[in-house]
């Protein structure tokens, strides 16, 4: 297996770009990611990411830049599935499993009509982060501003809606506008992740950092900040990883978000209470 040298990609704008949208993406998804596994909401975004394949196939067939076919069609295909959700008395997980299929059943014959785009399928379901511009730093940059502006700011109405959602409307919180608030987020950010970790990987951008920070705080912002820094460390430590071993760079991501994971579950259970961080 040949290596390289990390110092001398570094030197690469390309390399430079795939970073800080790693750093980006690791912030992003772990401050909505820390609600989506608080509020289980982790098969949606896994409904949204798969049903992304549409959004692509139809820009490449209508000769438009993916990335803006995909952020509306996410956006509008995360709250028809919420209304949905809301308006049926079906539960919520046949529903996110019917769009889920339909959605990319229609994907893969979109995509079945596009020649020349079949040779990219590897990169849409897993990303290439190496491939980001300048125009996904700036969309992921101004996501984050906004995500964090309006979560932190309604902190306390978002600790009681993840907590007790009857009682966070008894307090006079506005639950179905934050709810579909949330949902215009975390729909956007899997939007924006896909370019750079793929439609089968951007779910894993959201759990496991918040999954393996819940393992470390039982205090819900210390969990926030774990969270986040956790997503932008394993960002910085898998790209190492991809650039040195030649792997591909989103699962490398992936690969250390998992073992962070397992090294946390195997501390938590070897350490007692006490050493978990408040």
């Amino acid at each position: 297996m040949q290596t390289t040298d990390l110092f001398s990609l570094l030197q690469f704008p390309f390399m430079q770009r795939a970073i800080a949208a790693g750093v980006l993406m690791g912030l992003l998804c772990g401050l909505l990611g820390s609600f989506v596994t608080l509020r289980q909401l982790s098969f949606f975004s896994h409904a949204v990411g798969h049903a992304a394949l549409v959004g692509i196939a139809m820009g490449v067939l209508l000769n438009l830049e993916p990335t803006w076919m995909l952020l509306p069609f996410t956006l509008l295909f995360g709250l028809a599935v919420l209304y949905l959700i809301d308006h049926t008395d079906l539960w919520s997980d046949s529903i996110l499993n019917i769009v889920l299929s339909g959605a990319l059943a229609i994907g893969v014959i979109l995509a079945s009509f596009i020649q020349s785009y079949r040779g990219n399928l590897m990169g849409v379901l897993f990303g290439d982060i190496l491939a980001v511009n300048w125009t996904d730093l700036v969309l992921t940059s101004l996501l984050l501003l906004i995500s964090g502006i309006i979560l932190f700011s309604t902190l306390r109405q978002q600790i009681l809606l993840t907590l007790n959602q009857a009682v966070a409307k008894v307090q006079g919180v506005s639950v179905e506008f934050h709810r579909y608030l949330f949902v215009v987020l975390l729909s956007l950010t899997v939007a924006v992740s896909i370019k750079a970790v793929g439609i089968l990987l951007v779910n894993a951008f959201l759990v496991i950092p918040a999954a393996t920070a819940k393992l470390l705080s039982q205090q819900f912002s210390p969990y926030l900040a774990i969270s986040m820094l956790l997503g932008a460390f394993s960002s910085i430590v898998g790209m190492g990883v991809s650039g040195v071993f030649n792997f591909p760079s989103g699962p490398s991501i992936v690969v250390v978000q998992f073992v962070l994971f397992l090294l946390v579950v195997v501390w938590v259970k070897i350490k007692p209470s006490s050493w978990l961080l408040s």
